[in-house]
C-alpha cells in the first residue's frame, strides 16, 4: 500500500494556509502538557486536515521507550483528553508520523543522532522540511536545549530560507527581568526572533482572539472606549484549584509570576492598545509593547499602595473541604509565596490618563472564571434618580473568556406597567449556543500558526520584558517585606479583603465574576 492510501489526512492537501512539510519536535514528551493537550490538539489537527501534507512527530523525552511505547501513550492521551472522539481511521491517519527519541537534554550526542534521524525523514519525504521545535519542559533545561540545538546545526537548519527552522518556548521566559534577558539573549544567539515563538496559551483562545474584533470592527465600541466614557476596567483571572502537583515549581512561582505577568497582563494590552495601522503580527506587536510601556510605575507601600496579595487558608471549595495552602503537600510550612494578588494600574497616555485598570488572580478562589470587565460611566444624574422606582446601573460590557465563552452586555431598561420604573437587563452571547460547542482548542491554532509563521499570537522578547520590569519591583517589595502584608483569606472566598480597598479608594466594587 501507497504511503498517501496509508495516511489520508497526512498527505491530502493542507487547508490551512500551505502549511509546510514539517517535522516536529517535542522536548519533554512524556510530560503532562505533551499529553493533555499537545498531542490531542496536533490529532484533532490531523483530522480535519490541517496539518502540512508531510509531516512528522518526534517526541523526544529522557526515558528510554520505542516508537511503539510512545504511539501508545499518545493514543491514551487522545483517548481521554481530546475533543473530538477517538476513532481507528483518524489514529491510523496520524500514527505511523509518531515516533520517538530518547537522549538526555545535556548529552550533545542525542542532537546529533536526532539530526540523522532527521535527514532520514527528509529523504523519506523527498523534499525539504522545516523544523519545529517545541519546549515543553522545566524551565531549568530551557538553556541548555537551546545550545545545544545551535551546537548541532538543528537551529540553523535551511537557514534563511521559507523553511528556516522555528522554536516553541513555554512560559515562564524568566523568573525576574535578569532571568528573562538572559532566556531572550540565549534564543537569539541560536534563532532569529522571526524564528521564535513564545507561547501564552491564553491568546489562542477565542474570545480572546475576538477582543479585537469587537474593538475595532464594531463602530459603537471604538468610539467609546476610552477615558471620556470608561470608568474603570476589571480582569480577573480565577482558579478554584489548589497547586496540585506544581507545589515545588508554584512555591518558586507565585501568583504574580504564574498567572498575572504573562496571562493577564496580555489581556490589558489587547484591551488598552491602541489601533494597529494593519492585522500583520508586528503592528499588533509594536501597540501591545507600547501600552505596557505606558504603565505608570506601582505605588508600592502597606497602606494605599497599588498592590496586594495574599494566602489561602483551610475553607470549602465547590462543597468539599480543602487545606490551607501551608498544608499542602510539597510546601515549605513557613512559605511566603502568594496565591492571590490584586493590582491597580494607571496608563499614562492620551486614551487612558486617569482610568484605574485592576487585575486580580489566585488560586483556591470562589469558582474559576476569567473575564474582562468594562465598565461605562454613568449617566449624568438629571432624569431617572427620584424615588426608588429608577434602579439604574452602569452600564458594563464583559468579555468571558472561560469557561463560558461568550459577551454581555448590562443596560438599562423600563419594567412593563403603566408606571415607569427601571432596572438593569443583561444581553448574553454564548459562543456554543451560536457557532456550537466543538471550537478548536487554543493550542491547535498555536500550533498551526506556528508551522506558517504567523507571530500574531505569540509574545515578543521586548515585551515580555517590558512586563517584567514592570513585575520585578513588585517582588523585589514582597521580598523585602517577608510575610508582613501576606494577608490570609479562606479557601472557596474572592481572596484578600485588601483587594477591595483597591477599588474602594476610587468609589468603585469588584463585579462578581461568573455571573
Amino acid at each position: 500500500m501507497n504511503e498517501s492510501n496509508r495516511h489520508p489526512f497526512l498527505h491530502g492537501l493542507s487547508k490551512h494556509r500551505g502549511t509546510p512539510p514539517t517535522l516536529l519536535v517535542i522536548f519533554g514528551a512524556s510530560g503532562d502538557l505533551t499529553q493533555r493537550k499537545l498531542i490531542p490538539a496536533l490529532f484533532n489537527l490531523a483530522v480535519d486536515q490541517l496539518l502540512p501534507s508531510c509531516f512528522s512527530l518526534v517526541g523526544f523525552g529522557r526515558k528510554p521507550i520505542s516508537d511503539e511505547a510512545f504511539r501508545e501513550v499518545a493514543r491514551a492521551s487522545i483517548q481521554q483528553f481530546s475533543r473530538r472522539p477517538f476513532t481507528p481511521e483518524a489514529w491510523e491517519s496520524l500514527a505511523g508520523s509518531i515516533v520517538y527519541h530518547s537522549g538526555d537534554y545535556d548529552d550533545l550526542k542525542a542532537y546529533q543522532s536526532l539530526a540523522a534521524r532527521i535527514e532520514e525523514t527528509q529523504k523519506k519525504f523527498g523534499r525539504d522540511i522545516q523544523l519545529l521545535f517545541y519546549i515543553s519542559t522545566p524551565p531549568n533545561v530551557f538553556e541548555c536545549i537551546l545550545q545545544h540545538l545551535g551546537h548541532s546545526g538543528l537551529a540553523s537548519w535551511n537557514k534563511n530560507t521559507p523553511l528556516a527552522s522555528k522554536v516553541i518556548i513555554e512560559k515562564p521566559f524568566g523568573m525576574d527581568l535578569k532571568s528573562a534577558k538572559q532566556l531572550n539573549y540565549t534564543l537569539r544567539m541560536q534563532f532569529d526572533e522571526e524564528q521564535i515563538f513564545r507561547i501564552d496559551h491564553y491568546l489562542g483562545k477565542e474570545t480572546v482572539q475576538d477582543l479585537l474584533v469587537q474593538r475595532f470592527a464594531n463602530s459603537i465600541f471604538e468610539p467609546i472606549w476610552n477615558r471620556e466614557y470608561v470608568e474603570c476596567i476589571q480582569m480577573t483571572v480565577a482558579e478554584s484549584i489548589g497547586v496540585g502537583s506544581r507545589a515545588g515549581y508554584y512555591d518558586q512561582s507565585g501568583a504574580l509570576r504564574d498567572m498575572i505577568q504573562n496571562h493577564t497582563m496580555q489581556l490589558l494590552a489587547l484591551t488598552a492598545m491602541e489601533p494597529p495601522v494593519s492585522l500583520a503580527p508586528e503592528a499588533i506587536r509594536d501597540e501591545k509593547v507600547k501600552v505596557l510601556k505606558a504603565i505608570q510605575p506601582l505605588t508600592l507601600k502597606p497602606e494605599g499602595g497599588d498592590v496586594v496579595r495574599g494566602q489561602y487558608t483551610e475553607g470549602l471549595v465547590g462543597g468539599q473541604k480543602v487545606p490551607a495552602y501551608l498544608k499542602e503537600e510539597g510546601i515549605h510550612p513557613d512559605s511566603s509565596t502568594e496565591t492571590f494578588a490584586a493590582l491597580r494600574f494607571y496608563i499614562n497616555n492620551w486614551r487612558w490618563q486617569g482610568v484605574p485598570f485592576y487585575i486580580r488572580s489566585g488560586k483556591r478562589l470562589a469558582k474559576r472564571v476569567s473575564e474582562i470587565v468594562v465598565q461605562f460611566k454613568r449617566p449624568p444624574g438629571v432624569l431617572f434618580t427620584q424615588g426608588n422606582r429608577f434602579d439604574v446601573a452602569a452600564n458594563t460590557l464583559v468579555m468571558h473568556i472561560q469557561p463560558d465563552e461568550g459577551i454581555s452586555l448590562l443596560l438599562n431598561s423600563k419594567i412593563p406597567g403603566l408606571e415607569t420604573r427601571t432596572q438593569p437587563v443583561r444581553m448574553h452571547f454564548h459562543y456554543a449556543t451560536t457557532y456550537g460547542s466543538n471550537t478548536p482548542e487554543a493550542y491547535e491554532r498555536l500550533i498551526i500558526d506556528a508551522m506558517i509563521g504567523d507571530s500574531t499570537l505569540f509574545i515578543r522578547g521586548d515585551e515580555t520584558e517590558t512586563s517584567w520590569a514592570l513585575c520585578d519591583p513588585i517582588l523585589a517589595y514582597w521580598k523585602e517585606q517577608g510575610h508582613t502584608g501576606l494577608e490570609p483569606y479562606v479557601a472557596g472566598s474572592w481572596g484578600s479583603l485588601a483587594a477591595d480597598r483597591l477599588l474602594w479608594e476610587n468609589f468603585h466594587t469588584w463585579r462578581v465574576s461568573g455571573s
